[in-house]
């Protein structure tokens, strides 16, 4: 496409994780072993979740909507890069790019939102056991499970409409293995100082408010955790939390690393790991974090799932 003597550019060349062509097989098989795992995994989580009623629970609700979400994460960008480790020239078109880069902020922001709903859930069984139940009652659930999903879409929202304002002129290179919106605004033919602005502000609201909200949440579970008298109660405690801590913290540090720096602080191969990391790796660790030590999922796998069950949620 051609407007007045500017070329647009209407597809992006995606460098990938490396050059190497020697590599691209291996890297192929790996992250094709990695996705395949990342599927089973998680899809187990949201069948066994859904079908045992010793898992009709908020914690459980809240761990289904994570991984129905870590299946989306995965596969807006493994499949990509799978293509793109067999191919010769590693093409995707702006529409395919900037439809990428809105996916994949939108499940970015509601996975930070989904924490911080797993977040308050352990707060008020821990903090308020004798009224959990009735404050965490399905409804409100519902209500903090579609708050997630709709508070994501609308940081995807607010960043594709100024990403599609800019006008990319050339080059048309993404040192990267799939269009993230911090590479993407680097090739743009505009002042991009005002996108990288929205970015970063969306970033605070998204992901560092959540982040502090938790931080302090956990503060006060602790504390509440400490005065349970007995040595069992206090482990039990400390055992539902664990997973939960785990994932946040694995997950938001490599947000942080990437979204919450100076827009011209940028250092291609580490942005690459960090973005390989929470939306390739954290989606398959999940399911082992929370699984390994889960007493209730293990006995959920073993029970049979033939019979019928009534959900609370």
């Amino acid at each position: 496409m051609v407007t007045g003597n500017v070329s647009t550019v209407v597809e992006f060349i995606l460098l990938g994780l490396t050059s190497r062509q020697d590599l691209q097989i291996l890297l192929f098989i790996v992250f094709l072993i990695c996705y395949i795992v990342s599927l089973i995994g998680n899809m187990l989580i949201v069948v066994i979740s859904y079908i045992s009623p010793r898992l009709q629970t908020p914690m459980y609700y809240f761990l289904r909507n994570l991984s129905f979400l870590d299946i989306c994460y995965t596969s807006c960008v493994v499949p990509q890069m799978l293509v793109n480790f067999l191919s010769v020239k590693k093409i995707i078109s702006y529409g395919g790019c900037v439809t990428q880069m809105s996916i994949h902020m939108s499940l970015g922001g509601t996975e930070c939102f989904l924490l911080l709903s797993m977040a308050y859930d352990r707060y008020m069984a821990i903090c308020n056991p004798l009224h959990y139940t009735n404050i965490m009652h399905p409804a409100l659930c519902i209500k903090m499970a579609t708050g997630s999903w709709v508070g994501g879409l609308i940081n995807s929202l607010i960043n594709t409409v100024y990403t599609l304002q800019l006008l990319f002129c050339g080059p048309n290179v993404v040192n990267h293995f799939f269009c993230e919106a911090p590479t993407l605004l680097e090739l743009a033919c505009a002042d991009t100082s005002h996108n990288k602005t929205v970015l970063f502000l969306c970033a605070i609201v998204v992901a560092l408010i959540p982040f502090f909200i938790i931080f302090f949440t956990y503060v006060n579970i602790i504390s509440s955790i400490i005065k349970i008298r007995t040595t069992t109660g206090r482990r039990k405690a400390f055992s539902t939390c664990a997973s939960h801590v785990t994932v946040v913290t694995l997950f938001y540090c490599t947000i942080f690393f990437m979204y919450l720096r100076p827009g011209s602080v940028h250092v291609s191969n580490q942005d690459k790991m960090a973005t390989l990391f929470y939306s390739v790796i954290t989606p398959i660790l999940n399911p082992l974090i929370y699984t390994l030590r889960n007493k209730d999922v293990k006995i959920a796998l073993k029970e049979t799932t033939g019979k019928r069950t009534e959900f609370r949620i």
